[in-house]
């Protein structure tokens, strides 16, 4: 039997069993920072965070609650948009890193640590380098035109 059309690992797993890792392991990634684990769940688990990551960065309700579905928790997808995605706006992809480390004892598995590629501070991005667009005409000048 063929593979063409096949896309994504199944690590063995169900369908719902490998949605849940794939969510927890994003859910780590982004409060943690960095995570080790196998490499084939690390190369997976890229294609899925840049997804979120890009969603993160266009911001919006809607995308607010697909990031919130796809982390599946409320402090981790505001952490995503508040701290992780302004400090990687400059970005339009390749924002997490795979690098291999070494051999797992038990089965000699080949571990991967997964990170963000910038260095993300802890505390949120402020709004204070927006520029703040003077109003052009208030209701003060237009009602001076009038008298």
């Amino acid at each position: 039997m063929h593979r063409h059309g096949y896309v994504g690992r199944k690590f063995g797993r169900k369908r719902d069993e490998r949605r849940a890792l794939l969510k927890s392991l994003a859910t780590s990634l982004v409060m943690q920072g960095k995570i080790e684990t196998t490499l084939p769940k690390a190369k997976e688990l890229v294609r899925y965070i840049e997804k979120v990551i890009t969603k993160a960065k266009k911001g919006g309700l809607d995308n607010r609650r697909r990031v919130i579905a796809a982390l599946g928790t409320h402090e981790a997808a505001y952490r995503l948009f508040d701290v992780i995605a302004p400090q990687l706006a400059g970005r339009k992809s390749g924002h997490v890193r795979v690098k291999r480390t070494t051999l797992r004892v038990g089965d000699g598995a080949q571990m991967a640590t997964i990170a963000f590629v910038d260095k993300i501070a802890d505390k949120p991005v402020k709004n204070d380098d927006v520029k703040q667009v003077p109003p052009t005409e208030s209701a003060q000048t237009k009602g001076d035109k009038s008298k």
